[in-house]
């Protein structure tokens, strides 16, 4: 690596032994998991050598851990740029295309790795496993074409599905979600017992049959003198959902709900998650309401453990029916016609309006630009105006881009998730952009806090509550998730 060195001209000696103490210091927080402060240095480390492709490997593989997939791969590329023998680059820069859905592109640099190390065994059974996946979803897009009419939903025979004598689970009343199933399922699923499949592919069916008469765009009305409670992503975490209705009250038509997308991957109690959401869905339609989210998508559920979960447990037809459902989750709702939220964020173009979303036409899996896609997947950024996106989809935009959405919608404010924050929520853009992440210790390493949002109806002022994460049964997160991709995250 040290032959690469004159790349941008010479760097003095002081500066090599202060960037290597640097990259020390840095790997002891990437240790500790502590990925944001891993990068600060090994940012300086790379201004005080900004030859070494060592660094930009190991700031790759810490903005892989925080979903930068952007960053992750610009990073890599570098690395390969300054030591084309570098294997970890090569691997991460494929984690980074497998993270994006790219799996070709992944797939290409595995077969660099194999071909310029034809005896490294690491390398060709990594390029084979990858080829493997690529492979399957080829196949998997070629049945789907021919299966372009089959609507899985209507395809399911409950009637052939029968209740077992030994099952003691909760069920349905007359084929209806009641509050007395609800009640008995959340402590059912704390005592990680299974739901029957025959209610939950009911309520799956059901939940879409509801979805689909929804715009992508939802109007919620909020009394003067009512409460309305705002959730960030909750990723598979499903104690911590229980401790939010502990501390907030069970969703009612009293006590109304909006959970702003990722419900599910990553921490592997999703599918607990999820039939909990969707049957409260289902009690009070009118009160209750779920946004989609990045991770309410075939790739990321591929990828993160949502599909590998839902396979144990049940079948890979449910986790078709899923991703089926998932298609017609409503991309954003307006409350009261002044505050505007969306799992991610706001656009790369200046004259959309909350009618332009309205018009979207969701029932699919998200493209790689426009308004879909950055509602599920932009960020904001302190600086003006608005940058490519550090995870490599959708846009990163400011405070002028946020005030001025606001002023051509009449809107007061947004508040969107999507990103991990310390306190569980964010004030932005001069408190115009509002984040909350409701998942605390996120992937059990991340040692944030939880938050949700409380507001009523009169004056719409944000309320924050913040919590520490609660104890779970010892099923480690992304426990289902593809065993291929953390063997590249290592």
């Amino acid at each position: 690596m040290a032959s690469n060195e004159e790349t941008t001209g010479p760097v003095s000696k002081e500066d090599i032994e202060a960037a290597e103490k640097l990259k020390n210091e840095a790997n002891e927080y990437f240790k500790k998991q502590n990925y944001n402060s891993a990068i600060e240095l090994y940012t300086k480390a790379i201004e005080k050598n900004p030859n070494h492709a060592v660094y930009y490997g190991n700031r790759s593989i810490s903005n892989l851990r925080l979903e930068n997939f952007g960053y992750a791969l610009g990073d890599a590329s570098k690395a390969i740029e300054l030591d084309r023998g570098y294997t970890k680059a090569y691997y991460r820069r494929a984690a980074a295309h497998m993270s994006l859905g790219k799996y070709k592109l992944a797939l290409k640099d595995f077969e660099y790795v194999t071909k310029v190390r034809p005896n490294d065994q690491d390398a060709k059974m990594k390029f084979n496993e990858c080829n493997k996946i690529v492979k399957k979803i080829a196949f998997e897009k070629a049945i789907s074409v021919d299966k372009k009419e089959v609507n899985i939903a209507d395809s399911i025979n409950l009637e052939s599905m029968t209740i077992e004598d030994e099952y003691e689970g909760p069920g349905l009343e007359d084929g209806k979600v009641t509050l007395k199933f609800v009640t008995e399922l959340m402590e059912f699923y704390k005592q990680q017992k299974k739901l029957h499949k025959k209610y939950a592919y009911k309520i799956l069916i059901d939940v879409k049959a509801y979805l689909q008469k929804q715009p992508s765009l939802v109007d919620i009305k909020v009394a003067d003198d009512k409460k309305f409670t705002v959730c960030g992503d909750i990723h598979g975490q499903y104690y911590d959902l229980m401790n939010i209705f502990a501390l907030n009250g069970l969703p009612s038509e009293t006590n109304p709900y909006l959970f702003n997308g990722d419900f599910v991957d990553r921490g592997s109690f999703s599918v607990e998650c999820i039939f909990t959401l969707f049957s409260f869905k289902l009690l009070f339609p009118n009160h209750f309401f779920m946004s989609r989210g990045n991770h309410e998508t075939l790739d990321m559920n591929r990828m993160y453990g949502f599909r590998g979960e839902v396979t144990s447990k049940y079948t890979a037809q449910m986790a078709d029916l899923f991703t089926e459902v998932y298609n017609w989750l409503p991309l954003a709702h307006c409350i009261n016609s002044r505050v505007l939220v969306m799992h991610g964020g706001l656009f790369s173009k200046d004259d959309i309006t909350l009618d332009d979303i309205r018009k979207v036409d969701r029932n699919k899996q998200p493209p790689e630009d426009g308004i879909m896609c950055e509602l599920l997947w932009s960020d904001p950024q302190p600086m003006m105006g608005r940058a490519p996106s550090k995870r490599g989809v959708g846009c990163q935009f400011g405070p002028d881009v946020t005030a001025n959405f606001l002023q051509r919608n009449g809107l007061d404010y947004v508040i969107r998730s999507h990103e991990v924050k310390n306190d569980g929520y964010e004030l932005a853009h001069d408190g115009k952009c509002i984040t909350v992440f409701s998942a605390p210790n996120y992937c059990d390493t991340m040692g944030n806090l939880g938050a949700f949002i409380t507001m009523n109806g009169k004056d719409l002022e944000p309320n924050f509550t913040t919590y520490e994460a609660v104890p779970h049964p010892d099923v480690k997160p992304m426990a289902y998730a593809n065993s291929f991709l953390s063997m590249l995250c290592q």
